[in-house]
């Protein structure tokens, strides 16, 4: 089997069904990369670049095209390694390297095809050769039956009988955890976050408290600040630092992103200073990049995300670089349908998987592409079972969602307003 093509295929559609999450954020883009063969195989991934910046992933995969064409899937990791060094001198970070992230996804999912295995069991290989003393004593990985998920609920729909709703409404779906955004978000009137350390505080723990108060404990709850992309103003160390000591008494699974990504050093000392989880790492996009937060132990839980991250095997490698140092990671999983997947497969590839990501209620971006390969039973996800990554993509699909051009998301400024 020989490497033919590798194609960009852009898409627009609804971003969501979920009512609540609809009332700040209407379409999305996505990006997703074909690898065509000399057979009827062929190979889907996604890059959550197409979330961002879609216009900017079809001549970054023309560039990386050759590199594939005439090849075969024997060696995944080389050809990956043929295109990272191919463009060294900007793909080290950044963009390049996103988009690297669907080209390599879109070839373990055509290796999974074509060996008959879901991608996780290839992932899992990968684990057991790069991180021995991490694999149950170099007994091999023990197989979870299920590994528990949340619902990403987005911003913090106001008032809070809203906000209730919302969760409710999660719950309704069999969710048993749920996360939400920092501050509050009212249609109308837009976001709204404090950032003076005391009030902060006060907001998210009277937040969190009425949360707890009206469903119990046993919700798995965590609290998503988007400090390293916030739409509006960044929390600096102390006011990070007030709200996570002030939300220790609520048990929340973690604070994720209370800090940008510019200072691993303010994420260390915040871990230090908090018994609060502190969570982070969705922006970083390689493992160069990775390494620095690792060194300095700026995450008590890690979350690589398997569509940005550089790659599947980019994924596993901090992963492993966190169990190591014995951390945990929650994968970060906000792309469409492929992206879903991806991340669903890399979690129960790391036995340090504590629980993953899900987008409720999901849009045809993602349920058109999953299909019936991502399943829920009791608030757990169960392994997937299909070949590759258990994605498909029509024509129907392509012909329903035509790209819109500047549907990619941003923070909007003085001459540049997001409007979808």
């Amino acid at each position: 089997m020989k490497i033919t093509d590798v194609k960009t295929i852009l898409l627009t559609g609804p971003c969501t069904l979920d009512p609540f999450l609809s009332e700040s954020r209407t379409l999305r883009s996505a990006a997703f990369i074909i690898i065509e063969t000399d057979t009827e195989l062929t190979g889907l991934g996604e890059t959550y670049a197409g979330y961002f910046f879609p216009e900017g992933v079809p001549p970054i995969v023309d560039f990386f095209k050759p590199i594939l064409i005439g090849n075969n899937v024997d060696d995944i990791p080389e050809l990956w390694r043929r295109m990272y060094h191919c463009a060294n001198f900007w793909c080290r970070v950044g963009l390049g390297a996103i988009v690297l992230a669907g080209i390599e996804a879109a070839l373990w999912d055509l290796k999974g095809k074509m060996e008959g295995q879901p991608v996780y069991k290839l992932m899992r290989d990968l684990w057991s050769k790069d991180f021995p003393l991490t694999a149950s004593e170099n007994t091999g990985i023990p197989m979870p039956a299920a590994l528990p998920c949340y619902a990403t609920g987005g911003p913090s729909n106001y008032p809070l009988h809203k906000l209730e709703e919302k969760i409710e409404f999660y719950c309704s779906l069999g969710f048993r955890g749920v996360k939400i955004g920092a501050g509050s978000f009212e249609k109308g009137k837009g976001f709204e976050i404090p950032n003076e350390p005391n009030a902060a505080a006060d907001f998210e723990a009277g937040k969190v408290r009425f949360i707890r108060e009206r469903f119990g404990d046993d919700l798995w709850l965590m609290l998503d600040a988007h400090m390293g992309n916030s739409p509006g103003i960044t929390w600096g160390l102390e006011t990070a630092s007030a709200v996570a000591r002030q939300l220790e008494p609520y048990n929340l699974i973690f604070l994720e992103e209370p800090l940008h990504y510019t200072r691993p050093d303010l994420y260390a000392q915040l871990c230090r200073e908090t018994t609060t989880p502190i969570a982070g790492g969705e922006c970083l996009t390689t493992v160069s990049e990775w390494q620095t937060f690792i060194n300095e132990h700026s995450f008590m839980i890690g979350q690589p995300d398997a569509s940005f991250t550089a790659g599947l095997g980019s994924f596993i490698q901090v992963a492993g670089m966190l169990a190591s140092s014995g951390q945990k990671i929650a994968p970060h999983a906000w792309g469409a349908g492929g992206s879903q997947m991806q991340n669903i497969h890399c979690g129960f590839a790391c036995p340090n998987t504590i629980i993953l990501e899900v987008a409720p209620a999901y849009g045809p971006l993602h349920s058109e592409v999953i299909g019936d390969s991502l399943q829920m039973k009791g608030g757990y996800i169960l392994p997937p079972e299909k070949p590759g990554l258990g994605i498909t993509l029509t024509e129907d699909t392509i012909r329903r969602f035509p790209f819109i051009p500047g549907s990619g998301e941003f923070n909007s400024v003085p001459g540049k307003i997001l409007t979808t």
